[in-house]
């Protein structure tokens, strides 16, 4: 891990405190950081921030977080232009997105040798921190908004995302992209089966939902990868809550596993921008990568009269991200057909909200499942 350094008690020499630097988001430790406490006004954290210098918040907890939602209210009061080409508003949005993370992430904690959260009114964060960092491994100092990430994963794995189509639960671990959205999961629920099920790949298979659908329609034998080993640990813990560990076989970290299958199913991020922390990952997909490896390696693993259900969303087709007649054209490049497509409206809240700086093109967004063969 990279070092942080700070000085305390108005010391001078830098090299008075060190501890451990992690991001998720990969940002490099700040050079320049300053201990802050309650005495601390917002308008001078918010300065000192957007300069960028970090404050290592010695004070009470909940009074951090309070000082964390002021340094956010003043940062989405920033004037941006809107602007009237999709492509340049999404752009916008993205960086103002970045430079909020950015200003937020200047407020800093210190987790102790074990996890522990050492201010007062601090709540036990050691069982979040574990299953998000792994095991304890000395001091760090990590920002205030990406540990009440950490804290907000730990309540939804213990809570649990229902899933109608499982008629059950699945528990997402922090980084890995939750199925809130049901709209694509119920297209792999209730697209026709072409022929008498058999084995199956789930390609970034996440919390395993996927897999898990599979399984109850009638597979002999489901595959499920990911690139990401908290995916795979996540997708098997949930795999053998539900009683499929017999049916359901975690492989990775990779796309493809080895072998062919009946049927290939991949739901690869939807946006071809590049993800800025680990959580983003399941939604942004930088130059398309996933989605053409899945394309291009269809047809060495399908069975003879096999299929691959690509389930995608056009919402970047109105961001003017990628275009219909290219995503045509690279399904054929592959040596694909178009056999059938399924197409559904998202449910989700953002699809309604006047307020968001897409709306226009999520409210148009519709959520597709093609039918692919050789």
């Amino acid at each position: 891990m990279p070092t942080i350094r700070w000085t305390e008690d108005g010391r001078t020499d830098r090299t008075d405190r060190t501890a451990d630097w992690h991001s998720e988001s990969g940002s490099p430790p700040p050079e320049r950081v300053v201990v802050a406490d309650d005495r601390m006004k917002a308008d001078t954290a918010y300065r000192l921030a957007r300069k960028g210098t970090a404050l290592l918040w010695r004070g009470d907890f909940h009074n951090a977080r309070q000082l964390l939602s002021a340094m956010s209210r003043r940062v989405e009061r920033e004037p941006t232009r809107p602007r009237a080409d999709p492509a340049e508003s999404f752009r916008t949005h993205r960086r103002a997105r970045g430079h909020r993370a950015r200003v937020l992430g200047k407020l800093l904690v210190t987790l102790e040798a074990d996890h522990s959260l050492a201010l007062r009114r601090a709540p036990d964060v050691r069982l979040a921190c574990a299953e998000a960092y792994g095991p304890p491994s000395g001091v760090r100092v990590v920002a205030l908004s990406e540990l009440l990430g950490v804290i907000g994963a730990r309540q939804w794995r213990a809570k649990g995302v229902e899933v109608p189509a499982l008629g059950a639960r699945v528990h997402p671990h922090y980084g890995v992209f939750s199925p809130v959205r049901g709209e694509y999961v119920d297209l792999v629920a209730q697209a026709r089966l072409s022929a008498r099920p058999r084995t199956a790949f789930d390609l970034g298979t996440g919390t395993g939902v996927l897999a898990a659908v599979l399984a109850g329609r009638g597979f002999d034998r489901v595959v499920a990868t990911d690139i990401s080993p908290r995916a795979l640990t996540c997708a098997d813990d949930n795999v053998r809550a539900l009683g499929l560990a017999g049916k359901v076989e975690i492989v990775g970290p990779c796309l493809y596993p080895q072998g062919r299958a009946d049927l290939i199913v991949c739901n690869p991020p939807w946006l071809p921008a590049r993800p800025t922390s680990t959580v983003e990952q399941g939604v942004y997909d930088p130059d398309s990568a996933m989605l053409h490896a899945f394309l291009d390696g269809l047809t060495s693993h399908l069975e003879p009269g096999g299929e691959g259900w690509l389930v995608l969303s056009d919402l970047a087709e109105h961001l003017g991200l990628r275009t219909r007649p290219e995503l045509l054209s690279r399904i054929e490049a592959a040596g694909l057909r178009v056999v059938d497509r399924t197409d559904t409206k998202p449910r989700h809240p953002r699809a309604t909200d006047l307020t968001d700086p897409l709306h226009a093109a999520r409210a148009a967004e519709v959520t597709s499942l093609w039918r692919l063969m050789r």
